[in-house]
């Protein structure tokens, strides 16, 4: 489990998160930047481009609520020393991780013991020097596995400002 287990439950108590920005920012180091993003009434211009896009779903559209991070929605930065991998998969193409075989705890930010990510490592590198650690961060737009041999360091960059917003579009 992370070192700051106050953020680690932060984390996972919130609803949705988007993925803002990855990087590294020097040989073998890993930043990612996560904002909060929740439900909110979508207003009317939202609904018209979704029945514009699709009449056949105009009824469906007058209840519905548009994924956005707001003014009070948080934003995350998760920082690695040092990785041995990571994969960014988009997430309509990633399993999410669900399946019986693998053990993992937390929700959006998961911590998994035994996972095929793991698995895969183990058969593919070599020369650890520690027991290597998943972990796996579920956003809206992407899945992200990181493996290291030291939990990230989790901060809260405060609030997401309204000109670094971002939500899901219809396609």
């Amino acid at each position: 489990m992370p070192q700051n287990h106050e953020l680690f439950s932060t984390l996972n108590q919130v609803k949705y998160l988007y993925l803002n920005q990855i990087s590294e920012p020097r040989d073998n180091s890993v930043r990612i930047v996560v904002d909060e993003a929740t439900d909110v009434p979508m207003n009317a211009g939202e609904k018209k481009s979704m029945v514009d896009l699709h009449p056949e779903i105009a009824k469906i559209a007058r209840g519905a609520r548009a994924i956005k991070s707001t003014n009070e929605c948080r934003r995350f930065e998760l920082l690695w020393d040092r990785y041995i991998a990571y994969l960014v998969t988009e997430e309509a193409a990633g399993s999410m991780g669900h399946y019986e075989d693998e053990i993992s705890e937390g929700g959006l930010f998961s911590v998994f013991r035994k996972s095929h990510f793991l698995d895969h490592l183990s058969r593919d590198t070599g020369g650890h020097t520690k027991p290597i650690l998943h972990f796996k961060i579920t956003c809206l737009n992407h899945l992200i596995d990181v493996a290291s041999y030291e939990p990230p360091e989790i901060r809260l960059l405060g609030n997401v400002s309204k000109d670094q917003r971002k939500q899901i579009k219809p396609n």
